[in-house]
């Protein structure tokens, strides 16, 4: 009785969604449904010989996904349904209030257009909420979406490419032109999102991918809005850590640093929470500013900002937003560009610094090496002590940058690292004649740093280091100086060994020449570094009296050659981090080079991130839950550490 029952195919969503998204280039993506189990969300069945279809969760009705022969496939289909999915689990709205390509009439026009999805209220008749999924691009899909608004008459609309999403909405009667941070589940309104209360830990997400929440809010108006956006998302940024900083002594863990229902209130609490940054963390804006957004543009970027954790979570987060965010003429002209963090842990680990050890960097833009160094000492030599981690970097941790914009982004991440900004300095670590000035922050850095001067064991030779702050006593050094350039200023060239040749003053030099002397000197005898630099350095024949210097200056511990890729999208020069132990006596003649060269960066061609996968195409994870980077420098330093093991290499004062 049943040899005529059709045989039910075998659900294969896991295996094909992980085939369609396979490419990294792609527009689409499942960042947004991270957590669905896809073999239960979607039915994913192969009814022709190697051409598959997916059931739409709604109708029923088949739809092609993929084409094995021809590796073609819909990404967009996956998105919509996955979206349908969630939807009807996490938002609750039931499937009869749910529909997908249901016509949109514009006007008087003839033709009509398909919107994705459309969610019905009550009634079953009028749209609430309009979901499009086919423009990958979010410039594209906010027009897009616009344009079905504004024809339909629906409140809400929801653009997502599945890795990023925007929620637009209409303040009725107003046009159309903010935003909302979530959608209502079906239980409730626009208004029930406004008035609930919201928690740190409940409501913001230490995952959120700030660089893409800052392209969104560039999208949908501070590109247009008259402001330096550089400047205005920092100040949000401050006021939203100092909320953060707030909430957890609040009862019940509130968070303030949201979007209300009147714009005027949003305003005066966000620029209230800014103002009161200034005051506990002073330095980087002056007493008297506000945020200068009008109070609508205000409410539209908040909306968007609100859900991210900035305060416990993954560092590069932030620093990939505020490395977008930092305006070309501090990145390119002075080639000055944030190292990643996979390469900033290589080095650190590498160089080991210890408890009790001084750490600089010369060139510390966004501060990422010595945010390294301090999670380095806080995991390896204080028991991972969050409290001791901070005591340290108030004694241990120093930086200097020339860059105002970038030296507002390191003191900004060490407060989210913790609060290791005591010794920022904002001067020329190649011109310490401006050292000398009677300004504020020079008289500071002046008087902070006398403590660090090496002792040049004779009264003439110290009062001399006292003047030109020439030589340093710091025990490691970890930088990524500026590429760009070249010095033609004699009054500095004339500072400098590599400014001369055969005694003559030479006519320029590029600037990450000086900064290889100049990092040397900063140096104890017996002190370590590790710096960035282009190849060229390392290879060219022109440069052999660079690597003489080196050769007479310090021990070559190790060269690692980078991935071409590391630096996209800024810039393709292929670069290695050399590491240096200064000599504290007489040069050896002769001693092994640890040498390896990158062959994984962790990037893609277009210098986006490139994550570890599991057979299934699924992102791997760490303890952490977040997901892994696709890179080979964690095992050159395993490598290393056994080569220094093995050649006795000590990190003590003497060789």
């Amino acid at each position: 009785m049943y040899k005529n029952m059709p045989t039910k195919k075998p659900n294969k969503a896991e295996e094909i969604i992980g085939k369609i998204f396979k490419d990294s280039e792609l527009l689409y993506g499942l960042k947004e449904f991270e957590g669905v189990d896809f073999e239960r969300a979607l039915e994913i069945t192969e009814d022709e010989p190697g051409r598959f279809h997916i059931a739409d969760i709604k109708t029923g009705k088949k739809r092609f996904v993929y084409d094995e022969k021809k590796q073609t496939g819909k990404p967009e289909e996956i998105v919509r349904q996955l979206w349908l999915h969630k939807l009807h689990t996490e938002y609750r709205y039931p499937l009869d209030r749910l529909d997908t390509e249901r016509s949109i009439h514009f006007g008087r026009e003839v033709h009509t257009k398909a919107v994705d999805i459309v969610v019905f209220k009550n009634d079953k008749i009028t749209p609430y909420i309009l979901v499009e999924v086919k423009k990958p691009k979010e410039s594209q899909g906010i027009e897009q979406l616009k344009s079905y608004l504004n024809a339909d008459g629906a409140e809400i609309g929801l653009w997502s490419n599945g890795n990023r999403r925007v929620i637009l909405y209409r303040p009725y009667p107003r046009e159309f032109d903010d935003t909302l941070p979530d959608l209502p589940t079906s239980d409730k309104t626009i208004d029930d999102l406004f008035d609930e209360k919201k928690t740190l830990e409940g409501y913001t997400d230490r995952n959120a991918s700030l660089k893409e929440i800052v392209e969104s809010m560039e999208e949908l108006v501070l590109a247009n809005a008259g402001v330096d956006v550089f400047t205005e998302v920092f100040k949000l940024v401050y006021a939203k850590l100092y909320d953060e900083s707030e909430a957890r002594l609040r009862k019940d863990h509130e968070v303030f640093f949201r979007k209300y229902r009147d714009p005027t209130k949003t305003f005066q609490v966000i620029n209230g929470l800014f103002k009161e940054a200034v005051k506990k963390w002073p330095g980087t804006f002056g007493t008297l500013e506000n945020i200068s957004l009008s109070e609508e543009h205000l409410s539209i970027v908040v909306g968007e900002l609100e859900r991210a954790r900035l305060f416990g979570s993954d560092l590069s987060i932030v620093d990939e937003a505020f490395e977008y965010l930092i305006p070309e003429v501090a990145k390119g002209k002075k080639g000055q560009y944030f190292t990643p963090r996979h390469v900033i842990a290589m080095a650190v680990r590498m160089l080991d610094p210890k408890r009790g050890e001084y750490v600089i960097d010369p060139a510390s833009g966004s501060g990422g090496f010595l945010i390294g160094a301090m999670y380095h000492v806080r995991d390896k030599h204080l028991g991972g002590n969050d409290e001791g981690m901070k005591e340290y970097a108030k004694e241990y941790i120093w930086g200097i940058d020339f860059a105002d914009e970038i030296s507002k982004v390191s003191r900004a991440l060490m407060l989210v690292a913790g609060d290791g900004r005591s010794h920022m300095f904002k001067l020329n670590s190649l011109d310490p004649r401006e050292w000398r000035g009677e300004q504020e922050n020079v008289l500071r850095a002046r008087s902070e740093l006398q403590g660090h001067l090496l002792d040049m064991g004779t009264t003439q030779d110290n009062t001399e280091n006292k003047n030109t702050f020439h030589y340093l006593d710091f025990d490691v050094l970890l930088t990524n100086p500026p590429f760009a350039g070249e010095i033609k200023d004699q009054g500095l060239l004339r500072q400098y060994v590599f400014g001369k040749k055969k005694g003559k003053l030479v006519n320029k030099v590029e600037r990450h020449i000086l900064f290889i002397e100049r990092t040397l000197d900063m140096l104890r005898p017996g002190g370590r570094m590790a710096i960035v630099l282009p190849q060229g350095v390392l290879n060219n024949s022109n440069m052999e009296y660079v690597r003489e210097y080196l050769f007479e200056k310090a021990r070559i511990l190790a060269v690692v050659g980078l991935h071409g890729n590391t630096f996209k999208p800024h810039t393709g020069t292929k670069t290695s981090v050399l590491f240096l132990q200064k000599w504290s006596g007489e040069p050896e003649p002769d001693y092994p080079i640890f040498m390896a060269v990158s062959k994984k960066a962790g990037k893609d061609n277009s210098g986006d991130y490139v994550y570890k996968k599991d057979p299934s195409g699924n992102y791997a994870h760490d303890a952490k839950g977040r997901k892994v980077l696709d890179h080979d420098l964690d095992e050159i330093a395993e490598a290393f550490e056994r080569f220094a093991e093995k050649e006795e290499i000590t990190f003590k004062a003497g060789i």
